[in-house]
């Protein structure tokens, strides 16, 4: 049994097991590593991605379950190596340390600036709560995001 996705914006067909979560065949068979596999649990957030544009983490996610639907992974937020609104604010903002939360957190804002382009403090906290960062205190991924925000 083969399954299709749509992968940022490419047609691809995985043979994987269905039960295979879906960060697996993203990392294993389609070559994207952004999404991380830590906690397999949905809890971290560093596995998150789009599946028809709303953020969920991949780890939880069955390969038949994504089968015909759009996924949008880290990779896919920066066409041809230019950096979104968030990543760049990220970046610029020295708000990312390890790295290893940044592609969750990356999915999840941009779904955010994309939905509620009048966000609030509160609204980005709410946005980050899927999402687990070991390294910072969320103030400076907080204020790179009003800054992406600002910078429409």
């Amino acid at each position: 049994m083969g399954f299709n996705l749509t992968v940022n914006g490419d047609r691809l067909s995985s043979a994987a097991d269905p039960a295979t979560p879906l960060v697996d065949v993203l990392r294993e068979e389609m070559h994207l590593t952004g999404a991380k596999p830590v906690c397999r649990e949905g809890f971290c957030g560093a596995c998150m991605v789009l599946i028809d544009g709303e953020p969920m983490p991949s780890c939880l996610l069955p390969t038949a379950l994504a089968d015909g639907r759009e996924i949008q992974t880290v990779e896919g937020l920066a066409p041809h190596g230019q950096l979104n609104r968030i990543q760049a604010a990220l970046e610029a903002g020295d708000a990312v340390q390890c790295g290893m939360c940044f592609p969750g957190m990356a999915v999840s804002l941009t779904h955010l600036l994309t939905t509620r382009p009048d966000a609030t403090r509160d609204d980005i906290r709410a946005a980050l709560t899927g999402n687990i960062c070991r390294c910072t205190g969320y103030e400076r991924i907080v204020e790179a995001t009003l800054l992406a925000l600002a910078t429409r």
